[in-house]
């Protein structure tokens, strides 16, 4: 599902207090980091992710890796914080996405 900006926009607002849930340190990017976030942002429907100045990745990589393996959408980007977004599986998780289908 493509979010139009309207919709994007309503979701940055909700996740302006949000502190990230996640970060990319050295390590950089796995298959096991992109599956706990995954789980978690099933529970959450949106999440922040922080990348460490130390990560061998930037900005651009990561969310193409996220975008590429899974089905969540970068929602916005700001320096190293990047905000996630994906629909729950679990329709009693599913108050944000509700009243994005609404927008």
């Amino acid at each position: 599902m493509a979010l139009r900006g309207k919709q994007k926009r309503f979701l940055r607002s909700q996740a302006h207090n949000l502190r990230p849930l996640f970060q990319i340190g050295k390590d950089g990017l796995s298959e096991n980091w992109l599956a706990n976030v995954v789980a978690a942002i099933d529970k959450r429907e949106l999440l922040k992710v922080s990348i460490l100045q130390n990560s061998l990745v930037d900005e651009d990589e990561v969310s193409e890796f996220v975008e590429a393996n899974s089905q969540i959408e970068v929602v916005q980007r700001i320096g190293h914080v990047l905000v996630l977004y994906k629909k729950s599986s679990d329709k009693e998780q599913r108050e944000l996405s509700a009243q994005v289908e609404k927008l």
